[in-house]
């Protein structure tokens, strides 16, 4: 049986290896179906702290997964379906196996939503499609963007982009924001920000390059179809928490994010199992917050292993 099983990579779950192996606790990582978390789709981070001229999100969590094994942090790939966190074992269920440990770490994160359409795939992560304006909104400067959402996030996700870029196209299906009130004024009273109301991405178009140069927009009540001239595609329709295994054993909120318990940013309702990263933190959603969130799990991992004896 393991002393710690931490679920999931990504900032969160490696930094927790890091802190747990270095403890001399041995965890197993099990990395999930995409090792290394959404940054390895990532071409360049330039505000996580310790890299002045940025790092590629691949090496960066090349490096961090690394620094684990240095430490005695083993990894096996494989994904989880079904828990059972009753009792003093943990029982971990993928499709072949079944593993024990005495406490658990849950750093799944979360899925972006995308819109499904031609192009999108092509073109994330370093060709003009992203969902990260804060992770990428620096590389568009002075150039036009669109924005697809109109919730808080797209919101949010608009106005930042107009530190950078000369323009900012919010794309909303419907014919007002979903966003709050304050949110909603704030975006419409903004000079840099054009809304295109009642209109549905149905595709992103490349240049010779394969980099994103537009894209076909299709009217809702018209059907008129038309291309919107861009360089970047920033997605803000909502992400997905991994967190379906657990449901109806831990505690979710609505949109299914594992809720932490009594007031701690980690623990949950049952004693040895923890979270970190964005599997629990929907605000924030940053690589800084899961790696800080995956330092505090395991040490209040390592503490409750010892208290347990």
């Amino acid at each position: 049986m393991e002393n710690i099983i931490i679920l999931g990579t990504g900032c969160a779950g490696f930094t927790a290896a890091i802190y747990a192996a270095r403890a001399n606790l041995e965890p197993l990582v099990l990395e999930g179906d995409m090792p290394g978390g959404q940054l390895t789709t990532t071409s360049e981070v330039e505000n996580f702290p310790g890299f002045p001229e940025g790092i590629d999100g691949y090496a960066l969590m090349d490096n961090l997964r690394k620094q684990a094994a240095r430490f005695g942090a083993r990894f096996v790939n494989d994904y989880i379906e079904r828990v059972e966190l009753d009792g003093d074992t943990k029982q971990l269920h993928s499709a072949s196996k079944c593993y024990e440990s005495k406490a658990v770490i849950i750093s799944t994160g979360a899925s972006p939503r995308l819109l499904g359409i031609p192009g999108e795939k092509e073109m994330f992560g370093g060709k003009g499609v992203t969902t990260c304006a804060t992770c990428d909104g620096a590389f568009y400067r002075d150039m036009e963007v669109v924005v697809v959402g109109g919730g808080d996030s797209a919101c949010e996700e608009a106005l930042f982009l107009t530190r950078f870029c000369s323009k900012v196209t919010l794309i909303h299906r419907r014919d007002e924001l979903r966003a709050s009130k304050i949110m909603a004024e704030r975006t419409l009273a903004c000079d840099k920000i054009k809304p295109v109301w009642n209109a549905v991405v149905e595709e992103v178009l490349a240049d010779e390059e394969g980099l994103a140069r537009a894209v076909s927009v299709r009217n809702r009540q018209t059907d008129e179809a038309s291309e919107i001239p861009c360089k970047g595609v920033f997605i803000a329709i909502g992400h997905v928490p991994n967190t379906k295994p657990f449901e109806g054993i831990l505690n979710l909120d609505e949109n299914g994010y594992l809720v932490p318990f009594n007031g701690s940013m980690v623990k949950t309702i049952v004693p040895g199992v923890y979270v970190a990263g964005d599997c629990a933190d929907h605000v924030y959603r940053q690589a800084i917050t899961a790696a800080g969130m995956g330092c505090q799990a395991a040490i209040e991992c390592e503490r409750w292993l010892a208290e347990e004896g």
